[in-house]
């Protein structure tokens, strides 16, 4: 997928650090700037202007912080476990909650009246300038062109699978739209649909089918408990796994290369296996290899840099850079401390977000969010938030 973020202006840069230093310090002059500016906005009451939004969520609200400075602009509350994805422009994030997908304005800096509504909302893919939102509890598919969101609710196409389940839904160029099947016991496997609905291809060789990746040349892959299932030029394949089982659970794709980065787990009855290799799938070859980091990982750790590379935040602190064409890591960029993947999937872990050139990394064992250029490998900024974050995104525009 090509980038692009557009750049925003920086009238408020200097108020922006100002409310970081007000939300760390004390004092009685400290204190009145807090009342003056800790709702995000300027004397004049317009919102603190950011760049390259980024949008972090902690225990019962969330940030918004400028991209370059990393200094926290707003902080809205918003109660539950929340989750944050990319919208698809330069300006909305998706925020899943307990009642469905709402959409945060980065630029208001306040959610929007839009909320697609539905029990369990889960998976937000981005592709080829649609976005697509999978609704567990109820099976239903919404896509929608992301450029819409700032005239109101989109109407897009709607879709409801077969049966319920923790499912993926992508929307091709051509209008084809793959989802997965399964239901609430297992998930099987995946169909692909024309533009008016009519079946085009189908595989139910995918066991615990989960995640989505596309890589160049839009071969699309979603992940197996032994392998991956790859939809390319109208057909599905299968690239089977090393070992019987081995499970590639989430993936991470880019348009510069037509190898996928996945996760690769082994041990079936684990209660938290901590793996220590990745797997690349090549898609020209169906060729599978696997990467040995010297680090365990999590499924928040995976990433693509700008020229393809792959990317994978291990638990010794660095960011390892693999070329995926050689299957080797070719440079390790140190970013936090190292720290252990906690058992509940919910707990605040260290996350991977890549934008462009800039790897952003968070520590929330110290509260920390740091920026690295991937090419320096150079720490760009860095900031201490007043709350531990978990989930960390922010807007990305795809053309």
């Amino acid at each position: 997928m090509r980038i692009h973020v557009r750049r925003r202006t920086a009238a408020g840069a200097a108020l922006a650090l100002a409310v970081s230093a007000a939300l760390t310090a004390c004092g009685g002059e400290e204190k009145r700037d807090i009342a003056r500016t800790a709702d995000g906005k300027t004397p004049g009451g317009s919102p603190v202007a950011v760049k390259e939004p980024l949008v972090a969520t902690f225990d019962g609200g969330l940030y918004i912080l400028d991209g370059e400075t990393l200094k926290p602009a707003k902080t809205l509350d918003m109660p539950g476990f929340n989750r944050v994805n990319p919208a698809g422009d330069d300006t909305h994030v998706m925020v899943s909650t307990d009642t469905g997908f709402r959409v945060l304005d980065t630029s208001a800096q306040a959610l929007t009246d839009i909320e697609f509504k539905g029990a369990e909302p889960g998976h937000v893919v981005r592709h080829a300038g649609r976005t697509a939102l999978f609704i567990d509890g109820t099976g239903e598919v919404r896509v929608f062109d992301p450029a819409d969101l700032a005239d109101g609710t989109p109407r897009g196409r709607t879709h409801t699978t077969e049966k319920p389940h923790h499912g993926v839904a992508v929307e091709l160029r051509n209008g084809e739209l793959l989802t997965t099947l399964g239901d609430e016991e297992k998930r099987v496997g995946a169909v692909v649909l024309d533009r008016n609905g009519e079946e085009i291809a189908r595989s139910t060789d995918c066991p615990g089918v989960h995640g989505e990746a596309a890589a160049e040349g839009e071969a699309i892959a979603v992940g197996c408990e032994n392998g991956v299932l790859i939809y390319k030029d109208g057909e599905f394949t299968k690239v089977k796994a090393p070992e019987a089982y081995g499970r590639i659970g989430n993936q991470a794709g880019s348009d510069h290369s037509p190898i996928l980065l996945g996760d690769y787990k082994t041990d079936r009855d684990a209660e938290l296996e901590r793996p220590e290799r990745v797997s690349l799938i090549d898609t020209r070859t169906g060729q599978l290899r696997l990467v040995d980091l010297g680090a365990a990982y999590s499924f928040r750790s995976l990433a693509r840099g700008p020229h393809g590379e792959a990317l994978v935040l291990g638990t010794d602190g660095a960011v390892h850079v693999i070329d995926p064409e050689k299957g080797e890591v070719t440079k390790s960029i140190p970013a936090i401390g190292a720290w252990k993947e906690p058992l509940d999937w919910q707990q605040p872990r260290p996350v991977l977000f890549v934008r462009d050139h800039t790897a952003y990394v968070s520590e929330p064992g110290k509260r920390a969010l740091h920026a690295f250029d991937l090419d320096s490998g150079e720490k760009r900024a860095s900031v201490t938030l007043p709350k531990t974050t978990n989930e960390l995104t922010g807007v990305v525009a795809d053309h």
